[in-house]
This record gives C-alpha cells, sequence and structure tokens, in this order.
C-alpha cells in the first residue's frame, strides 16, 4: 500500500477536493482506495455521508478505542468493471481535538506511530490510502506524515502561495529526520488554474524554489464547488468539465511517476 498525504498549512487550496478526487480516480483505475479524513472539520467525511455520532472514527483509532476496520465506512462508488466497492473512508470529526490531547497525555504508548502501525495492520488489503490533512501541525498530522510515503501540496496561486508552504517543508524535512525517512515530497499540485500570465510566472517561481510541481494542472471551474454541494466526485458529476479531466490526468501522472521511480 502506498500513502500519501495532501497538506498545506494555507486554507482553501483545495485540499479535500484533491484528497477525494484522487481517491475516487485511483479507485477509477481498478485500485483498491481508502481515505483518510484527518481534519477534526470532517468535510471529506461528510462529502460521503459519514457520520461520526453513529460509527466510529479516527479518534477512536488512535486513542486505541477501535480497530481500523471498526471504523471505515464503504462508501457507493464501485471499480469500471462493476467489482465491489473499493473506495473507503475513515472518517472524522470534532473529537479529533480530545483525541490529540489524549494522545499527548499518554506517557505509555508513543503518540506519533500510531496511524503507521494501524495502516500497517491493513496494509496488504488497499493499494493506497489517501490522508487528507488539516492546515495544522497537530498529533494527528504528524501522525500522518509518519505514515506516508508521499507528500503533495495543493497551491493556488495567488499573493499568499507561499504562506504555509516553507511551514510545510520543514515539517516534512524534520519528520524525515527523526522518525520516517522514507517520506518524499513528491512535488506541487497547481489547483484553481487560470492560464494567464500571473499564474503562469507563479508556477515558474514554485518550479525555481522547490524543484517540483506536478505537470497537470486542475483549471477553475464552478463545477468544483458545484460538486462538493452535491457530494459527488467530478467525474461523476460533471465528466467533460475541464477538471475532472484533470484529477483523472493528476491520478495518471502520480502513477506513473511511481512507476519511473
Amino acid at each position: 500500500m502506498r500513502t500519501v498525504s495532501i497538506i498545506n498549512l494555507k486554507g482553501g487550496v483545495g485540499k479535500t477536493v484533491t484528497s477525494i478526487n484522487m481517491a475516487f480516480e485511483l479507485m477509477r483505475r481498478g485500485r483498491r482506495a481508502l481515505l483518510i479524513d484527518c481534519d477534526k472539520q470532517g468535510n471529506a467525511s461528510r462529502f460521503f455521508g459519514c457520520d461520526c455520532r453513529n460509527k466510529n472514527s479516527l479518534s477512536d483509532v488512535l486513542t486505541g478505542e477501535a480497530d481500523i476496520r471498526e471504523a471505515v465506512y464503504q462508501t457507493n462508488y464501485s471499480n469500471t468493471d462493476g467489482s465491489a466497492p473499493t473506495l473507503e473512508v475513515l472518517p472524522a470529526d470534532m473529537s479529533l481535538i480530545n483525541a490529540a490531547k489524549q494522545i499527548e497525555e499518554d506517557q505509555i504508548r508513543p503518540g506519533t506511530v500510531r496511524l503507521r502501525h494501524t495502516l500497517e495492520a491493513v496494509s496488504h488489503e488497499y493499494d493506497y490510502c489517501i490522508i487528507d490533512c488539516a492546515p495544522d501541525v497537530n498529533i494527528p498530522i504528524v501522525n500522518a506524515l509518519v505514515a506516508s510515503d508521499d507528500v503533495i501540496i495543493p497551491v493556488v496561486i495567488d499573493r499568499f502561495t507561499f504562506y504555509g508552504i516553507e511551514e510545510v517543508m520543514e515539517k516534512i524535512s524534520e519528520v524525515r529526520k527523526w522518525q520516517n525517512d522514507r517520506l518524499n515530497f513528491l512535488g506541487c499540485l497547481i489547483t484553481s488554474y487560470r492560464n494567464t500570465d500571473l499564474h503562469n510566472e507563479g508556477v515558474e517561481v514554485l518550479q525555481e524554489k522547490y524543484g517540483k510541481v506536478f505537470h497537470t494542472k486542475i483549471k477553475w471551474t464552478q463545477l468544483v464547488s458545484k460538486s462538493t454541494f452535491a457530494g459527488i466526485p467530478l467525474s461523476e458529476f460533471s465528466p467533460r468539465c475541464g477538471a475532472a479531466k484533470c484529477y483523472k490526468e493528476f491520478a495518471e501522472e502520480y502513477e506513473r511517476g511511481l512507476a519511473n521511480g
């Protein structure tokens, strides 16, 4: 199983939309995908209709009160060949706040490797695990980075583009040095892209500064917001829209990059 964290400390850059559609497109490519909501706001969870009030969640898994298999939610989506659903969600809600406090106060069980150990137990059941990270650096997010193979940073080109990226890069280096030497920064993914001089100049600056920017850029369209209200992944909601095609191309680029090393 390959695990990737989608993170940026700046809000409004498309982390959740990217996590949802990346997981969905990988599933459509015949992969078994697990989407973990690691944000107390629980937007990815609500997108798929997960109600944590009536079931276990990431909080219960991290605190040891539930096995991950008791907390995953099966979606209604399946592979294009009609096989059983292979996109599942581990939901989250505001209980992550108390879970983080409980983990920090625990003097017995290590606090930052819990998610990694949990995922190791089910690694044979999935091809990919996508983690939708909150715009924060707390115990759950550190758990996500320690458990991950890859990190992708969604970026919107505006005057605040670089806010948050430096902090994420520092945290990646820290986690790689002390807790997860396999952690790999794959690059920035441009979202809400428009083919303008401003956006293209911003892409060039990102490439010069960080060296890694995905070739695929997610085009801006109002249909992205509409799909979130509908709770339907983009390529199901509007298959012909530019952003839907871009997320499909992004999933292909991601896998192609892994294949090429």
